[in-house]
């Protein structure tokens, strides 16, 4: 009988998005040579706005500039999407997995879908995805993003779930580059603050069913020098059949 693959889970609590992000391409060279494992980073970041290549200067609202003065942090990444903001209150989840076996990049993206839309059910909210339009929505807002990268069948970066975001941070964008597009998040759909630590136990439990992997707790490298602070541990997860 075949044995199900594992994928660690850490928690990283709250990391710049350059520090997250060089730790993800080291994680994900040493998965493509196998000397690593299947891991999801769960995180928060500091105030940042991220656009892939494909983004314009009119997606900015507000001149980079002034937003950088304000202690905003923005990058030009190597992942899918357009323009978009992290922050506190916003939960992310980056996936360094190996793809080659389990499926391409379509069928991945449309599973992180899947799996947050299972994740906001616990929490008693309807998401829905829009044709043609990567993420998910919840009563006709968006909630969630996803960008990801697929780099000689590894893939990194992944997913946002605004669970207590402040959404006044999108005024200074267009998000995804759509015009028009509202947001939204678990806490204002909810009417109260939602617990972070649940969501992420939560996501974490899905994107091991829908993945197909058994979701085991993990620790960050002795070289993993850029966190400063302790580390949370999760609960052991398993996949469910």
């Amino acid at each position: 009988m075949p044995t199900t693959p594992e994928c660690r889970a850490i928690n990283l609590g709250t990391v710049d998005y350059r520090s997250a992000w060089n730790f993800q391409v080291r994680l994900a060279a040493e998965v493509r040579e196998n000397r690593g494992s299947n891991t999801l980073l769960l995180l928060e970041h500091p105030h940042v706005y991220t656009h892939g290549r494909l983004s314009k200067q009119c997606h900015f609202l507000l001149d980079p500039q002034v937003l950088s003065a304000r202690g905003i942090g923005i990058y030009e990444t190597d992942r899918g999407g357009l323009i978009t903001y992290h922050g506190p209150g916003q939960l992310v989840a980056y996936a360094i997995l190996r793809l080659r076996e389990w499926g391409g990049p379509v069928k991945y993206v449309r599973t992180l879908e899947r799996l947050i839309i299972d994740s906001l059910g616990d929490f008693g909210i309807t998401g829905n995805t829009v044709d043609g339009v990567t993420g998910v929505w919840a009563s006709g807002a968006k909630i969630a993003s996803i960008g990801v990268k697929v780099s000689r069948g590894v893939s990194y970066h992944g997913l946002a779930l605004n669970v207590n975001t402040d959404l006044s941070y999108f005024n200074h964008i267009i998000p995804c580059g759509l015009h028009g597009l509202e947001v939204t998040s678990m806490a204002r759909l909810l009417g109260q603050d939602v617990d972070n630590e649940m969501v992420k136990y939560s996501l974490t439990y899905h994107f091991g069913k829908r993945m197909g992997f058994r979701m085991v707790e993990g620790e960050l490298s002795a070289s993993a020098s850029f966190i400063d602070q302790a580390v949370p541990r999760l609960s052991d997860i398993p996949a469910q059949p």
